[in-house]
């Protein structure tokens, strides 16, 4: 027995053969974790890994998960997110806002009630986003732009063609209207 891989072996043969009640002190826990594990599929595995961020950005899979906003004699169709705000608003439909320009890069107006909020801070934002900043100002932006605050995702414009040019003319009125989809 000078091979220490006999040694350990003939430990482990021992510790098995000689104490049966601690064999299952210490086969117990390490089965448990071996079974947790197996049990994991690739779903879970990437739930538990998924940014936060990145889920708020999924659309929703109901009735009314589009919708439409009209400026002048453009209309744009726009996919809601997977937001209670989103729903909140798509329950307000039809709307209509006077939007004001901000930075030449968004338009906002105040929403007749307030809606629930859970927000994030998106870093960049795109041409087409629609959010909510605070718990009652809809933002809609028609360029691209880095940002440091926070916003409540209500969706995204699918065809953003034309948009900052229907948009970047000052002041406008929009039109919001529920989809037939």
């Amino acid at each position: 027995m000078n091979n220490p891989v006999a040694v350990n072996i003939h430990k482990v043969n021992t510790l098995f053969i000689i104490a049966p009640h601690q064999r299952l002190a210490f086969i117990k826990p390490i089965g448990l974790l071996v079974l947790f594990f197996l049990t994991l599929d690739s779903s879970y595995a990437t739930e538990l890994t998924a940014s936060p961020i990145a889920t708020k950005h999924t659309a929703i899979k109901l009735e009314s998960s589009h919708m439409w906003i009209t400026i002048g004699d453009h209309r744009f169709k726009a996919t809601l997110a997977n937001t209670s705000a989103a729903r909140e608003f798509a329950a307000m439909l039809p709307l209509t806002l006077d939007m004001d320009d901000l930075n030449s890069n968004e338009k906002h107006a105040e929403l007749p009630k307030s809606l629930s909020t859970d927000p994030y801070q998106p870093v960049t934002i795109n041409n087409g986003d629609l959010m909510l900043w605070g718990s009652r100002t809809m933002v809609v932006f028609y360029k691209k732009v880095n940002t440091s605050y926070s916003y409540t995702r209500i969706g995204h414009i699918d065809d953003t063609s034309g948009l900052s040019q229907q948009l970047g003319q000052g002041d406008v009125t929009l039109i919001f209207t529920k989809s037939a989809n």
